[in-house]
């Protein structure tokens, strides 16, 4: 009995619906921002599974939430030191458990769970590789609530300093170091661990979010890497005036340059070949009135591309093209996350290929367009990724949907390649 033949579809199915009861909203979708006390509800519901099959339990400064369970090297030390050697480093999987506000059932939290399911799946078949294996579950990788996203993935790889995030606000104001301090001293009987280290590798299970997979009836997508990405906020100021009395010529209308500034913006942006990515997806207005001219004026980019060159050339021409759009508000362009396009190692990239051929499954190699925190281990570790298919490629969605079978063959492969990868 190997760990792929010990994964069973029922007991993850079960998990992922009890998961989804937490913070379950209208059309069975899940809204579980990071750093609250559904967050909290649904990391002591997944402590209590991974304890029940031995697992030790532990938390880093920034709330990622490890779960070890132990190989048969009794040198392996647990705290992933970076200075470990690479013959007694883990391997790694793993994936985040907070939504978009109008989340689905399956993102994110499907890797933690899948690779719960691998762990408990070597549990059943007692089989315990050399190497220990650990499932992660990262802080705030969505961005819904503190932005941007992978917080916890890039303090841990030293991508950036996690009190670089410590004055980020949520919409009502609460700063991310308050919310982490607080869901820190809640998780305080859990044993806290260093921030950092160097595993052995690391493997990330995810729906595809995409219609690749689906469209072209293949059951495992191999995630050769994953494309670029840049954030920017941008901020106009004008001056409120009365919509009736105020003529236009004396107005400093901050939404009207808003319009400006994105028209500009989706010129910069045309793609005849539809492979850029981009997105105005946050506005906000005020006083945001009906007969009120806006003194204030914010939106959201979210921009993307596999190629660094055009990453580069039209992420740094956006604050020009913005300046040059606006006529009459002020207006300033901060640019919030910035991850360069990677490839994934040839270690994890097979290991995936092998186990989904070992197990007669249908595999398609593919990029991902969207970014995950595998993106933020690849200097780290050999890193990599499998996807699933998800119907109609619908994600960020209640609608957001993959069939029971489909995720256990994912869990299966997930479960072989950790296994070999483990030694």
């Amino acid at each position: 009995m190997d760990a792929a033949s010990a994964v069973d579809q029922d007991r993850l199915w079960d998990r992922l619906m009890q998961m989804a009861r937490i913070g379950a909203i209208a059309g069975d979708g899940v809204n579980r921002a990071c750093l609250t006390p559904l967050d909290r509800e649904a990391r002591r519901l997944l402590i209590g599974w991974a304890r029940a099959i031995g697992c030790a339990v532990s938390v880093d400064d920034a709330a990622n939430l490890w779960l070890r369970r132990a190989g048969t090297d009794p040198d392996a030390a647990p705290d992933l030191a970076p200075d470990l050697a690479p013959d007694l480093a883990p391997v790694v999987t793993g994936s985040h458990m907070d939504t978009q506000p109008q989340g689905g059932r399956f993102d994110g939290i499907y890797g933690v769970l899948a690779g719960l399911e691998a762990l408990s799946a070597l549990h059943d078949a007692g089989i315990v590789p050399r190497r220990p294996i650990e499932v992660v579950a990262w802080t705030n990788e969505e961005g819904g609530r503190f932005a941007p996203g992978c917080m916890g993935s890039m303090a841990w790889s030293g991508h950036k300093p996690l009190a670089a995030f410590a004055e980020v606000r949520d919409p009502d104001g609460v700063r991310f170091a308050d919310a982490l301090a607080e869901h820190l001293a809640e998780e305080a009987d859990i044993p806290r661990r260093a921030l950092g280290g160097r595993p052995h590798a690391y493997l990330e299970a995810h729906i595809e979010q995409g219609p690749r997979l689906e469209r072209e009836e293949k059951a495992i997508g191999v995630v050769t890497g994953i494309q670029g990405s840049r954030w920017f906020t941008v901020t106009l100021r004008g001056e409120t005036a009365h919509a009736g009395t105020t003529p236009l010529g004396l107005r400093r209308d901050a939404v009207q340059d808003m319009v400006r500034a994105i028209a500009a913006l989706n010129a910069l942006m045309a793609d005849p070949a539809d492979v850029l990515r981009f997105t105005v997806g946050r506005i906000t207005v005020s006083p945001n009135t009906s007969n009120s001219v806006a003194d204030r004026a914010a939106f959201t980019i979210d921009f993307r591309h596999p190629d660094p060159a055009v990453l580069a050339a039209r992420g740094d021409a956006v604050a020009g093209v913005v300046q040059a759009a606006v006529r009459d508000a002020e207006v300033s362009v901060e640019e919030t996350f910035h991850a360069r396009p990677v490839a994934f190692d040839p270690l994890v990239v097979g290991a995936v290929q092998a186990a989904a051929d070992g197990l007669g499954l249908a595999t398609l190699p593919m990029p991902s367009g969207a970014f995950h925190d595998a993106q933020f281990a690849v200097p780290v570790c050999p890193t990599g990724m499998l996807f699933v298919p998800c119907r109609r490629g619908i994600s960020h969605n209640p609608a957001e949907w993959s069939e029971p079978a489909q995720l256990a063959d994912g869990a299966r492969v997930l479960a072989r390649a950790l296994t070999a990868m483990a030694g």
